[in-house]
């Protein structure tokens, strides 16, 4: 007896016995025939018992690794939604506008948030939060016009921008605050700690220019090209969320030429402000940053008692988002710091 293979139709070598030819004068044994089967069929048997053992360990694996991406699923917290969370907002009323803002954590010396303007919001600042709370609390304030926070009557400025912020830290805290701007939040960041020195611990300001001049020439061309209707044309999608939120969203133009009217100039903080600021105070700029010039954020850190300078590399205006946890790591370990 020998064996003979077989291409089947899906590809698959089947093995099967054949008898050879009947041969004169020689009968054959039934019984050895039969052992003889037995030993062509062995390597098969073995085949299927081994393709079945390793078929129950992938299956097995299978089911290991989805009750594990479950359970990982099942424990991941929640999405926390920064600038709409009932569960940590609060209102005051501040002069003629209701001013909206978060609080988050608990302990160590608190740091107030001040985002960046009209696309700015506090979700901006999720990432830093998250990180920060986790010993310390946490005050993220929505600039008035932006998200919750009413317009008011006022003409917008940075000065009333830090008074607004100036209420919330008094009614939040008696103590002194570490404070941290975003690009618009950093010039009301300087305007406050210029004001307020005895209030500020310590100071991060992120992408804050002095002064119109300070932006790149083709920043200040589009700013000089750009019409007040024109966010909500460029991008609708962000407008109607934004309106969502907006107690009056019928002012939303109106919320965008007070904007532009502040921005206008053609200066924010002068440098005397700024030498004005003994506190020590981190600067951070990305080193691509298309709306700022980044040696006028160098002029602004020489300008400064106790300055230091943080140029992120590879990001553009947005560095919390282009290298959160690089930034974040950087700003910590800066408010962490011990007075000397």
């Amino acid at each position: 007896m020998r064996a003979s293979l077989a291409v089947l139709g899906d590809g698959s070598v089947q093995s099967y016995p054949v008898l050879l030819p009947f041969q004169s004068g020689k009968l054959l044994n039934p019984s050895r025939t039969l052992r003889d089967c037995r030993t062509l069929l062995r390597p098969r048997e073995n085949f299927v018992s081994q393709y079945r053992k390793v078929r129950m360990s992938l299956y097995t694996l299978f089911v290991a690794v989805l009750f594990f991406n479950c359970a990982r699923a099942q424990n991941k917290p929640a999405s926390v939604p920064y600038g709409a969370n009932s569960e940590a907002g609060h209102f005051l009323q501040v002069d003629d506008a209701k001013i909206y803002y978060e609080t988050y954590g608990s302990g160590g010396t608190p740091l107030v948030l001040l985002h960046g303007g009209l696309y700015g919001y506090i979700e901006e600042f999720g990432d830093l939060i998250g990180e920060l709370s986790k010993d310390r609390r946490v005050i993220a304030i929505a600039t008035r016009g932006h998200g919750r926070s009413d317009i008011g009557t006022k003409p917008f400025s940075y000065a009333l921008f830090a008074d607004d912020a100036l209420a919330v830290i008094r009614h939040e805290t008696s103590g002194k605050v570490d404070v941290l701007g975003f690009s618009d939040g950093a010039v009301t960041s300087y305007t406050f700690a210029s004001a307020h020195p005895e209030l500020v611990r310590r100071l991060v300001a992120i992408g804050g220019p002095r002064k119109l001049a300070d932006w790149t020439p083709n920043a200040q061309a589009e700013f000089r090209n750009t019409k007040p209707t024109d966010v909500e044309r460029d991008s609708p999608q962000f407008v109607a969320e934004r309106k969502k939120l907006m107690p009056q969203p019928e002012r939303w133009v109106e919320f965008n030429e007070r904007l532009a009217a502040m921005w206008a100039g053609p200066v924010y903080v002068t440098d005397a402000q700024i030498e004005s600021i003994k506190i020590p105070t981190l600067i951070v700029a990305g080193d691509h940053d298309p709306y700022n010039q980044i040696p006028k954020f160098v002029e602004l850190f020489q300008l400064l008692p106790k300055g230091e300078l943080a140029v992120i590399p590879g990001c553009g205006h947005v560095v919390l988002d282009c290298k959160g946890p690089f930034t974040i790591t950087a700003v910590k370990g800066f408010l962490d710091q011990r007075e000397k």
